[in-house]
């Protein structure tokens, strides 16, 4: 009997073990499954505003403005995630040129919400080929990260970057953090920044500014989605985009109005 009584007590204490770690791991999957549903809850909220932030884009696009500003992008263009549409990267860069130029400023969003590149292409170029923008921006890609195939992004960004004025601003990919994705994020700003050189333009560094406040801005700076930047999300981005725009604004604000012609001729 002496034998009996130690392997009893292992196996009670065994099983005690095995009882708690069950009830952690429940614990986990329920914690779990109550943050998806949150984050799923919160995502249906925000695919709830895509038509108002849209109509929201169309509506301003008929006001009449001195200068034109054109926006190729995704629902990042939209706003998606800020309070307002015009909290978006996007109406911080309009309000900028306004204030910077003193001139009035007509903004034609062409962005659509889930575009990846070759959705752009299909949708968003054949609008600007009917346009001759003073400011162009274009911020596309993050969408073909969840899909994605390097030969198809390739030829999408070389597509719409042929059809780009030359003095529009590209913005490479934003950061992602998560190690996975921002492998592919990698591999994608090489690519675009490589045919970005091949036809001259300007590359806005929107994936090392979104980096620059760490993982903590998922907390700070991220909708309750956990993908969509919030108002604060979105004046990071629109940081990335002022040093190259400033640039631009200042061929916009020549002294003399002929010398300004001459400068969009050469």
């Amino acid at each position: 009997m002496s034998y009996v009584k130690p392997n009893l007590r292992a196996l009670l204490v065994t099983l005690g073990a095995v009882t708690t770690a069950t009830g952690m791991t429940a614990a986990a999957v329920v914690r779990a499954r109550g943050f998806r549903e949150w984050r799923q809850g919160n995502a249906r909220v925000l695919n709830e505003t895509l038509p108002a932030h849209a109509q929201w884009w169309r509506e301003h696009g008929r006001e009449p403005g001195e200068l034109l500003y054109v926006a190729i992008g995704d629902s990042a263009a939209q706003g998606i995630g800020a309070s307002e549409p015009r909290h978006s990267y996007v109406g911080l860069l309009a309000d900028h040129i306004r204030l910077a130029t003193g001139r009035s400023v007509r903004v034609v969003n062409l962005s659509v919400s889930g575009a990846t590149v070759e959705l752009a292409v299909r949708d968003q170029l054949p609008l600007l080929a009917e346009l001759s923008p003073d400011i162009v921006t274009v911020a596309i890609g993050a969408n073909n990260v969840a899909v994605w195939d390097a030969a198809v992004f390739e030829s999408g960004i070389r597509t719409i970057f042929a059809a780009l004025p030359p003095h529009a601003l590209v913005a490479d990919l934003p950061c992602f953090h998560l190690p996975h994705n921002e492998r592919i994020v990698a591999v994608g700003n090489r690519i675009l920044r490589a045919v970005a050189a091949e036809y001259g333009l300007t590359v806005v560094p929107l994936h090392a500014t979104t980096k620059r406040p760490g993982l903590r801005s998922v907390a700070t700076h991220v909708a309750n989605d956990l993908f969509h930047p919030n108002d604060r999300g979105y004046r990071v981005w629109a940081e990335a985009f002022l040093p190259a725009l400033s640039e631009d604004i200042a061929l916009l604000v020549p002294e003399d109005a002929e010398e300004f012609a001459d400068l969009r001729e050469g």
